[in-house]
């Protein structure tokens, strides 16, 4: 049995998809399966045992039509049984028309419905602590097979013992000391729409450091280092001297590496809470107010992995809203979320460490 799966996009996504890979090839393991991303999702699904071959979607495919009726092409001559398309949009929709698969399983959207062979219709409450986003991806493999479709898979990240032992030595020769707390701060989220606002994000690190005296990591890209120095400048300054500013992630296998020996993720939601979650990391999420906790509040379970989101605090803002609406409002919301509603359960969380 051949089977590809589509998951274009997002890391996040891309990580909690994976899921679908272990539990075909664990009930089928002379099965082949095939993996189609965007290349810079890349590294959250690098030595994943149980993927056989990756099919990259690179810059230049999307941005020429020619190389992508290329790319559909290595798709047809690959001759898959069944394809399973988690990313449900125009474009993999094409690659599961031109794949010529038998079986050909989505989520129902009215204007790509024809193509496949079975479709589903997301789920809007979940069942489990796994989350809506780990719950839809596992009802797609239900025509393959039943209990597939009911087995809780966790995302896994794997990390070789050279990348940890590596991260280990650069946080040592940092002054970093790994008996005591040390913790990642997730600062910045994907999009504005997403990001905690920078003053109360420092008040949230202040009050980490006075809670537990642990050692601070900021997660950030270089293009991000302005609003990264800002959070740091609005610390005080008992704060600043134990944010080791200039040891982060230069890429994304290192911040894996780096997250692997902290005590905990903290900050907002978004794919470095998924990978610290894969890490088997604890993680203390703030969703930004027009995103849908259900869907990716994953394997929470109010100890090791907890969340906050303005819904909770104050549903009345809420009412006859959809999400389009809240991300209109979404920078007055945050507003109304201040770090004093987020103060007493953020402490709670933190005295475990």
């Amino acid at each position: 049995m051949k089977i590809l799966i589509i998951q274009k996009k997002m890391i996040g996504d891309v990580l909690a998809t994976s899921i679908l890979f272990e539990a075909l090839k664990k009930k089928y393991p002379k099965s082949e399966l095939h993996y189609v991303i965007n290349s810079n999702t890349y590294p959250v699904v690098e030595n994943n045992p149980f993927i056989d071959r990756f099919l990259f979607v690179t810059p230049e495919i999307k941005s020429s039509k020619l190389k992508f009726l290329n790319f559909l092409k290595v798709i047809k001559k690959e001759e898959y049984d069944i394809v399973v398309d988690v990313y449900s949009k125009f474009t993999s929709g094409l690659m599961a028309a031109f794949s010529g698969a038998g079986m050909k399983i989505s989520q129902h959207k009215s204007y790509t419905s024809y193509i496949y062979t079975h479709t589903f219709e997301n789920k809007k409450v979940p069942a489990t602590n796994a989350g809506l986003a780990i719950e839809n991806r596992l009802q797609l493999l239900q025509p393959i097979s039943e209990s597939l479709s009911e087995t809780i898979i966790k995302p896994k990240i794997y990390l070789t013992d050279s990348e940890r032992a590596s991260a280990k030595e650069r946080l040592l020769n940092a002054g970093i000391n790994l008996e005591h707390p040390l913790f990642m701060i997730g600062v910045l989220g994907s999009a504005n729409t997403k990001t905690y606002p920078l003053p109360h994000m420092a008040k949230l690190i202040d009050a980490i450091v006075a809670k537990t005296q642990g050692q601070i990591l900021f997660n950030y890209i270089p293009n991000q280092i302005t609003e990264a120095k800002t959070i740091y400048n609005f610390c005080n300054k008992t704060t600043k001297k134990h944010i080791l500013f200039d040891v982060f992630g230069e890429s994304i296998r290192e911040f894996l590496a780096l997250t692997s020996h902290c005590s905990a993720l903290i900050g907002n939601e978004g794919g470095a809470v998924n990978m610290a979650k894969a890490l088997e990391i604890p993680t203390f999420t703030i969703f930004s107010p027009w995103i849908k906790k259900e869907a990716w509040n994953m394997f929470e379970n109010g100890t090791t992995n907890v969340s906050v989101h303005l819904k909770d605090e104050k549903p009345e803002l809420y009412e006859g809203k959809s999400l389009s609406d809240m991300k209109d409002d979404v920078f007055a919301l945050y507003e109304a979320f201040p770090p004093e509603l987020i103060l007493p359960k953020l402490e709670h969380y933190l005295e475990q460490f």
